[in-house]
């Protein structure tokens, strides 16, 4: 159980809604293994309202927040600062506050590349393939591009900000120097070839979230060589994974990701390793 005390420090979650967040237990467990005098809250934040609950930030002297939905791009005018991976992906996940100043960060990318050592997989220096562009595949593209990734391609649905997703990228990979292109989802002979010469692929798309979903790519496209990952996690194995798992791939699902995007958020708070062996049973439940 938590003791609050006058000396507690407060840390917690900005969005709308952050009930059903598995956040709060994971970093109060994580302060509790690690005796650090904090807590961890979710707060339902109102758009009206986000100005002044960044400002609370300063004002109670909180550790930092993290930012989930709708506010990831909102809240960046509110900051002195960001990190490269918040510019270039334009989104903010995480708050850190030293002294009077708030720094913006993006941890989601971070943790998701941690999360590849879970399977023994390295993509520095080769070449990835990633469905979807909404803004977790984003972030895992900006890190991947600043972790040494060496090519990223990037399958999407046509639709009419097709050209603008292209602009956004031209503009990430000029700044990291990494080889991004984007291809449309339907593209069949395209995408045969990327996974061919890819070491990853990436389902960042909601498709297999529903029992009754399609699948996002013929299965018969996947090779021997490949790892796949979606980034769903409910269910824990979609049929993306399960067909990948028949041809004996190596498999991950999203709660890696979220495991590591936490524990990122949490060194940069406390300058402290998350322990890990304390928090991932919360994860394996």
């Amino acid at each position: 159980m938590t003791t609050i005390s006058g000396k507690t420090r407060l840390a917690g979650l900005y969005g709308l809604p952050t009930r059903h967040s598995i956040s709060p237990a994971m970093h109060t467990q994580a302060f509790q293994a690690l005796g650090i005098d904090g807590v961890y809250l979710a707060f339902d934040i109102a758009e009206k309202d986000l100005a002044t609950s960044i400002q609370a930030i300063r004002t109670f002297q909180m550790i930092g927040v993290n930012v989930t939905m709708p506010y990831k791009r909102q809240v960046i005018p509110y900051l002195d600062e960001l990190s490269e991976a918040a510019r270039l992906s334009n989104a903010v996940n995480t708050i850190v506050r030293e002294g009077t100043r708030l720094i913006g960060h993006n941890t989601d990318g971070i943790g998701f590349m941690r999360s590849l050592r879970d399977i023994e997989l390295n993509p520095r220096g080769k070449e990835i393939t990633i469905l979807g562009s909404g803004g977790a595949a984003t972030a895992i593209i900006v890190q991947a591009a600043l972790d040494g990734v060496k090519k990223i391609n990037v399958f999407n649905r046509m639709k009419p900000s097709f050209e603008e997703l292209r602009g956004n990228l031209n503009k990430i990979a000029q700044q990291t120097d990494c080889s991004i292109e984007l291809y449309h989802l339907a593209d069949e002979k395209r995408l045969t070839q990327s996974l061919a010469a890819s070491c990853l692929l990436i389902n960042a798309t909601n498709l297999g979230m529903k029992d009754d979903d399609p699948l996002p790519l013929s299965t018969d496209l996947l090779p021997e060589h490949l790892a796949v990952v979606d980034l769903i996690y409910n269910p824990p194995t979609t049929k993306l994974l399960a067909c990948a798992q028949e041809k004996g791939l190596k498999t991950a699902n999203g709660l890696g990701m979220l495991l590591y995007q936490g524990a990122a958020a949490f060194e940069l708070w406390t300058g402290q390793s998350m322990p890990l062996k304390a928090v991932r049973p919360l994860f394996e439940r």
